[in-house]
């Protein structure tokens, strides 16, 4: 098994080689010098052995950048040869490293299983649809002798599941620390927290999650330089009302019929409802300092943001034909007849729709709204769980091998897989430097707690229903008791 990212010490052997060649060159102009008496020579000999040996010696020595965990008596932590599967609905036979971190990834990663005496893994066992259930099945049913990591999505099983302790408490585990960079870039264990537990966890960079795609050609032929908009928000003014002001003109009727044939806006109308509203400082449910949650969908900057997607929709996006599926959007993005999309980031990367796009793309984040200071996305990554059927030492051992695996190689501690991935995509150089870079910021970042509360169930009960021409306060005054009730029993 190979080491992993160790330095070798070659200062002392460099400067012998530095010595050896500046003799060599400078023989070939300078008369050789005259030869030392033998016993002098012998000397000579026996010291530049001795320093040899020393270069050699000194070279061979191998400085580890990992500190090892000990055990009581200074032994490294053993886990006794426990195999843990890190279970999701993705993950499939591990591939060659296909650049430098990879490499590093994968060397330290033997290390570390080596050095603690376990192996794990990520395996697609469960299914997107079935992973919720699944993890409710297993820990209800006492589990088995497989040891298992959850990774999980937002569903009211899950929700469930946090109320009802089936999932361990992980801040009972002093093998994992929450202050650490790499869980305060997230917040999720935040997220996933109730009556001071901590029920789920997730390492390093958030994914980013929604933003706006426009159509670069559709913005040229209407006037308006693409890069500007990059440059409105590098300098802080892309707003809700830049925004309408770029759909405005773009849509048009080019063929002088009557009706637009060049649309301004085209999306899944939930995506764009929840980011819009915490653009603007809202959410549906807000958490308290003590931990606490309160309702929080009648205030000013939600309604706000609630009734400011309604004009937009109706303006720009009351076009869908008659009976079409949901995601018609997609197609009508792709056909090159609308400047702009909402939607979120993982559709440019490698093997999703906008792989077919012939026009070019940018993508930056959405808009500020008027009641808020700066640009927000929304985190939404998978969270970890450790059944709570598993005996203290048991989930103790699994944290501490997850703790591990999830950390970074040494020398690629900032590093930010999700800007690769981005690279392979449709994105231009603007959009993964600046656009999703800052998505994965802390300062750009946020976690939403509506998704937390049993039986909210905001799409089905508010989102899907905004759409061109709704009624925001007939739809808010419909499920205003219903909300509360949720947030008061989820504070129980």
């Amino acid at each position: 098994m190979k080491k992993p990212m160790t330095k070798k010490v070659f200062a002392a052997a460099t400067a012998a080689v530095v010595a050896m060649t500046t003799v060599a060159c400078g023989s070939n102009a300078a008369a050789p010098a005259p030869e030392a008496p033998a016993a002098d020579s012998t000397a000579s000999e026996t010291t530049a052995a001795a320093d040899t040996t020393e270069v050699e010696a000194e070279a061979e020595e191998e400085v580890s950048p990992y500190t090892v965990i000990t055990d009581a008596n200074g032994d490294p932590i053993d886990l006794g040869g426990m195999d843990i599967i890190i279970r999701d609905w993705w993950s499939g036979d591990p591939a060659e490293p296909a650049n430098d971190y990879e490499e590093a990834r994968d060397e330290y990663r033997e290390w570390i299983q080596e050095t603690y005496n376990f192996t794990i893994k990520s395996q697609a066992i469960s299914d997107w649809g079935s992973a919720p259930q699944d993890f409710v099945d297993y820990v209800t049913t006492g589990g088995d002798d497989q040891n298992y990591v959850f990774v999980l999505r937002n569903d009211p099983a899950i929700v469930s599941a946090m109320g009802n302790g089936l999932m361990y408490d992980l801040s009972t585990l002093d093998c994992l620390d929450f202050s650490e960079p790499k869980f305060q870039k997230n917040m999720l264990h935040e997220q996933y927290s109730k009556g001071g537990k901590i029920c789920c966890m997730f390492a390093g960079n958030s994914e980013a999650r929604t933003g706006v795609y426009f159509n670069k050609r559709v913005l040229t032929e209407a006037g308006i330089d693409p890069e500007s908009i990059y440059d409105m928000q590098a300098d802080g003014t892309w707003t809700w009302d830049k925004f309408e002001e770029l759909m405005a003109t773009c849509q048009r009727d080019t063929d002088n019929d009557g009706s637009d044939d060049i649309y301004g806006l085209t999306l899944n109308e939930s995506v764009m409802t929840d980011q819009a509203v915490f653009s603007n400082g809202g959410s549906y449910v807000g958490k308290n300092a003590d931990g606490t949650f309160y309702y929080n969908l009648e205030a000013p900057e939600t309604q706000e943001a609630l009734k400011w997607c309604v004009d937009m929709y109706t303006k720009f996006d009351n076009h869908d034909p008659e009976g079409a599926e949901w995601d018609y959007y997609k197609e009508e993005f792709l056909s090159g007849n609308v400047a702009f999309m909402v939607e979120q980031e993982y559709a440019g990367t490698p093997g999703n729709f906008l792989a077919d796009m012939e026009d070019e793309v940018g993508f930056v984040m959405f808009p500020k709204g008027p009641q808020y200071d700066n640009y927000i996305n929304v985190w939404d990554n998978n969270p970890a769980a450790i059944p709570a059927c598993y005996d203290e030492q048991r989930a103790w051992n699994i944290a501490f091998a997850w703790n591990l695996y999830t950390n970074e190689p040494a020398g690629y501690e900032d590093y930010n897989g999700y800007l690769s991935t981005a690279r392979q995509g449709v994105f231009d150089e603007r959009a993964v430097d600046e656009t999703i870079t800052m998505m994965s910021e802390a300062e750009h970042g946020t976690v939403a707690y509506h998704a937390v509360i049993p039986n909210l169930k905001s799409g089905e009960e508010l989102t899907w229903s905004i759409g061109p021409n709704a009624d925001v306060a007939a739809l808010t005054e419909a499920i205003a008791g219903t909300w509360q009730s949720y947030v008061e029993e989820a504070n129980k």
